[in-house]
């Protein structure tokens, strides 16, 4: 029997270089939850093309908050895209309804108030936005890392909230020393 650590909530996976699933190729992803019965995580490396305004005008709701119409919107993965999911540091999370503690600072808002409240400018700290989410079954994500898919290092607000995300993906592997242009881009077992 093995035993498995439920140990990854609030780290970074960073796919590897020879990972060729289109909706993890050369993505950083921020797990928000892990246990025995899977995993779920969003994607913070990939803007949609969507603006925070754009997506508003979408779901007709205000955008009045001018520094914030134009924030970009991430895929947050290939599951629910017509979810909205904002991962948020705030003074005050239980003002939105559907607000989870993932770490000390970063909670995770699934209720189209919290979307609402970062297009009006409620946030007063940092926040991503984004479209759909990952999700592993039970000891799925396990595997993938036994299979050398992933690279996992703890997750930090500066990288989630304050790199672009283009730099986000080798920002984390530099938390790990790693540098991902000198990985080969083929995998296989000595």
């Amino acid at each position: 029997m093995t035993s498995s650590c439920y140990c990854l909530r609030n780290h970074f996976l960073i796919s590897m270089p020879h990972l060729d699933d289109l909706n993890f190729t050369q993505t950083v992803t921020y797990i928000c939850d892990h246990s025995e019965y899977g995993a779920m995580g969003l994607v913070v490396n990939r803007p949609v093309g969507l603006t925070l305004i754009e997506l508003c005008d979408h779901l007709n709701l205000p955008c009045t908050s001018p520094d914030n119409q134009q924030k970009a919107v991430y895929s947050g993965g290939p599951l629910h895209s017509d979810r909205g999911y904002v991962l948020h540091q705030s003074d005050n999370p239980l003002a939105w309804a559907l607000s989870h503690l993932i770490a000390d600072d970063i909670y995770l808002s699934t209720s189209i108030d919290a979307i609402e409240a970062a297009a009006e400018g409620h946030f007063s700290q940092d926040y991503l936005v984004a479209l759909g989410c990952a999700s592993w079954g039970p000891n799925q994500l396990e595997e993938e890392m036994i299979d050398n898919v992933w690279l996992s290092c703890p997750a930090n607000s500066d990288i989630l909230f304050g790199t672009p995300a283009e730099e986000r993906l080798q920002a984390a592997a530099s938390v790990l020393g790693v540098d991902l242009g000198l990985l080969s881009a083929h995998s296989g077992h000595a």
